[in-house]
């Protein structure tokens, strides 16, 4: 983990920073759940002084990826089942509307997109990494929301982007459904190239409930290894 500077940040808070950088490093998994978050430590590691860590945290813990315990301080908020199932009730109805106006409102250009992103995703998907298999999976669907016209929509999307792509990082890690994911992808493909509504919201919400299935799959297996 280290701090990076681009044209996008470059002007930010230290502490926002900071906190994008404790960001990253939590919902790519580089700090576990539970993994105690000790000020001294991490403000050494990134070369700042212990203050905008102690900022950074704070805005972890609202966004909900830090809790605070008391007399231990902070650790990486665990992977529960009902945060996730709460996360994928809105995902799902999100998407699945997603899905219903860009059928509606899907031009050549955008059919086009579509394609090249299904095509992208199993490209990543033959790589067999996580990181480029889940950025696969962002693109893909940030262009459905991209066809739906509706920025409100968009924003909306955007905004809950952070907190799936947890779940989405779990998710991935299971290489024996990989198959099903690009098939689910190419089926939703063409449900919406062809204007079908129905099977696109169908197995839009299949694809979804086969996320939460497999992360809470996960998620036990990995409670009985402790």
């Amino acid at each position: 983990m280290k701090l990076k500077y681009d044209g996008n940040n470059e002007y930010l808070p230290l502490r926002d920073v900071v906190f994008q950088a404790l960001r990253q490093a939590i919902i790519t998994g580089e700090f576990a759940p539970g993994e105690r978050l000790m000020e001294i430590k991490l403000a050494d590691k990134l070369g700042v002084s212990r203050t905008p860590v102690r900022e950074a945290i704070r805005m972890l813990e609202l966004e909900g990826l830090v809790v605070m315990i008391p007399r231990k301080g902070a650790e990486v908020a665990r992977i529960t089942e009902k945060d996730l199932r709460d996360t994928l009730e809105v995902r799902t109805a999100i998407e699945e509307l997603s899905v219903e106006l860009a059928c509606a409102r899907i031009d050549e250009e955008g059919k086009e997109k579509l394609k090249q992103a299904c095509i992208a995703f199993k490209e990543a998907i033959d790589t067999k990494h996580v990181q480029n298999i889940v950025d696969g999976d962002v693109k893909f669907h940030e262009v459905i929301f991209e066809m739906t016209r509706n920025q409100r929509l968009i924003n909306i999307a955007h905004n809950l982007r952070e907190q799936v792509y947890r779940y989405r990082v779990e998710y991935v890690k299971d290489f024996s459904y990989h198959d099903v994911l690009v098939e689910e992808h190419y089926a939703i493909t063409n449900a919406i190239l062809t204007n079908d509504v129905a099977t696109a919201k169908e197995i839009m919400r299949k694809h979804l409930y086969n996320q939460e299935l497999i992360v809470i799959k996960n998620l036990k297996e990995s409670m009985q290894l402790q």
